[in-house]
């Protein structure tokens, strides 16, 4: 059996970290659905700066765009929109097949909005009216504006992947709000079979800040490298089974409510002394998302070994943070150090793609 198939035996989706108009045009993205099973789509500024500057299949139409009375962001968010569309009517089958849970594509407001509330949840509702699609995700990234912009897009039926999420902090933070708004949407009379939401845990991204520290340290230290994002992705999931299985909570799924399911992001590893299937392979399991990089998608294709093996290894885990805090490494701050970089990165890239729509 193909293993990209195989993980969905155990209850987990892969959605494809990746989108652009050579996908779409020269049919690999629907390849990609139709053979591997890929269930959804993420994208962020980073990606669709590649994608645009590229110029391939965007010339034409940003082009015409230029002739017209608009903002580079503007041009951006056009050609974005167009992209999203097509990539969700390609994902319809897989939306309507799974009842709502699967078939998603995600797009992210504006990253200068990510210390305003307010502009985030506006930014949401225009995109979402935008592209015309159930089955689209509003990104928001986990910062306490976005946090509570959640909340609110949640209790009006907007469905949101939450983004730059770095720490179980993070993950806590999110799902309060996620339930408190899926809370004021029941009691609003909303259908609970509209929402959707994912909480995306970056991964590779902590391992590159931790290890490090973990070098200069020396010693035993040195053992505990390329460890911390795997153990905190295992402990997320352990949360989430409690979160869920709460009377609070149940009481929701009762009426109809999903969970909002942890989803593997930044899954690509970095360092090249790792398995390239380190932030993979360890943690399959039931009710979860991994969203793959093109490179790490084709090297699951090409030697995955397909278990049941999220739930796995919690005390071991729990061993690890123990350690790492009596190694003095704080994974709270450096999850915050990590979204304020990853914020940063996406805000560079963004600025960038403006300069090629201008």
């Amino acid at each position: 059996m193909n293993p990209l198939r195989e993980v969905r035996r155990y209850g987990q989706q892969l959605w494809l970290d990746n989108l652009s108009r050579t996908l779409l045009n020269e049919g690999e993205l629907a390849r990609l659905v139709r053979d591997d099973g890929i269930a959804g789509i993420t994208t962020n500024p980073a990606i669709f700066e590649k994608a645009i500057s590229a110029g391939r299949y965007y010339e034409d139409d940003l082009a015409q765009l230029r002739e017209r009375d608009l903002t580079p962001e503007q041009r951006y968010e056009a050609l974005a929109v167009e992209d999203v569309r097509r990539a969700c009517d390609l994902l319809r089958d897989e939306y309507e097949a799974s009842d709502g849970d699967a078939g998603y594509v995600s797009l992210e407001v504006s990253p200068a909005l990510a210390h305003d509330s307010e502009g985030t949840l506006r930014d949401g509702r225009r995109l979402r009216e935008a592209v015309g699609r159930d089955n689209l995700l509003i990104k928001v990234p986990a910062t306490p504006a976005g946090i509570d912009a959640v909340e609110h897009m949640i209790a009006e039926g907007i469905s949101v992947n939450v983004t730059l999420m770095f720490s179980l902090a993070h993950c806590e933070a999110v799902a309060s709000a996620y339930q408190r708004g899926v809370t004021r949407f029941l009691a609003d009379g909303g259908d609970p079979a509209r929402i959707k939401s994912v909480a995306s845990l970056f991964l590779s991204r902590l391992d590159s800040l931790v290890d490090p520290r973990l070098e200069a340290l020396g010693g035993e230290a040195t053992a505990l490298q390329g460890k911390a994002a795997v153990a905190m992705a295992k402990l997320a999931y352990a949360a989430y089974q409690s979160r869920v299985e709460a009377p609070g909570f149940a009481q929701l799924r009762a009426q109809g409510v999903r969970p909002q399911q942890m989803l593997w992001a930044s899954t690509g590893t970095k360092n090249k002394a790792y398995s390239d299937l380190l932030y993979v392979e360890p943690l399959i399991g039931p009710e979860t998302v991994n969203t793959l990089p093109d490179g790490t998608l084709a090297a699951l294709r090409r030697h995955g070994h397909i278990a049941s093996t999220l739930a796995e290894g919690i005390e071991a885990a729990h061993d690890v943070f123990a350690r790492l805090a009596h190694l003095g490494i704080d994974l709270t701050e450096a999850g915050e150090q990590l979204q304020r970089e990853g914020l940063a990165q996406f805000e560079q890239a963004f600025a960038r793609m403006l300069e090629t729509t201008a």
